[in-house]
């Protein structure tokens, strides 16, 4: 596997959170043929999982619920002549206790890890978007001022990077629905699906479409409202279009 491969399972390595396989020999494996590039990934890795792991309270069960299963178990003051009978119950209560205890940290390394995914994926939605920012070969055009309670924005198209979507006062929408960016051609093509997005729920938005254009064929980014899973054919009426040439 190469460098691009295995970057989106360093953190996943760095956690600990990566079984036993081909993956993680893969891995191993690389580190130790010194590849720089990916020796600073790694160490970018043990940075972010360090921060979020340490946000992560220390939890301990309260007292009330080691109550519970020992009472659960019909464990009582005990006499002396139940001790036999009483050193039974009590390694029961110690299998239930370690149980519950188990369970708390494993659901706080499920938390740790949607944490991280969802960090990833921020982080990689603002490396695009800077990218694009950055970019002298980057076009930029604004979207909604003509209306008078717009959805407004900007839009960055770029011939290698693609389409960077940067929108506001959107108007949330339902569960079963979601927004769509479109491409629209030149010369009467039909308009290209270009991703889903949501909106927060201050009605900000930013989609990013990772992929070469050639400026010369787009007339316009266009937005509907579709069905949660999208669609083929933009859904009239068109919520807003942002002509590029």
């Amino acid at each position: 596997m190469n460098c691009a491969q295995l970057r989106d399972s360093f953190e996943l390595y760095s956690l600990g959170l990566l079984e036993d396989g081909e993956e993680k020999r893969n891995i191993i494996a690389h580190m130790e043929s010194g590849c720089a590039a990916c020796q600073a990934a790694m160490k970018d890795a043990l940075v972010l999982q360090a921060l979020l792991l340490s946000q992560a309270p220390e939890v301990l069960p309260p007292v009330r619920l080691k109550r519970r299963v020992m009472g659960a178990v019909g464990v009582q003051p005990m006499a002396w002549t139940w001790f036999a009978a009483a050193c039974a119950s009590a390694m029961l209560v110690a299998a239930l206790w370690y149980g519950v205890v188990a369970s708390e940290r494993r659901h706080q390394r499920d938390e740790a890890r949607a944490a991280l995914v969802q960090a990833i994926a921020e982080r990689d939605r603002l490396q695009a978007a800077l990218r694009f920012l950055e970019d002298p070969q980057t076009k930029q055009v604004n979207f909604g001022d003509a209306q008078a309670v717009p959805p407004k924005g900007n839009v960055y198209v770029h011939p290698q990077l693609g389409v960077l979507l940067i929108a506001a006062n959107l108007t949330p929408v339902a569960a079963d629905r979601t927004y769509e960016m479109w491409i629209l051609p030149k010369k009467g093509g039909a308009p290209q699906p270009a991703g889903l997005f949501r909106s927060t729920s201050d009605g900000s938005a930013v989609h990013t479409l990772g992929q070469a254009l050639n400026l010369a064929d787009v007339a316009g980014i266009a937005v509907t409202v579709e069905p949660a899973a999208g669609s083929q054919t933009p859904t009239l009426p068109i919520l807003f279009v942002a002509q590029i040439g």
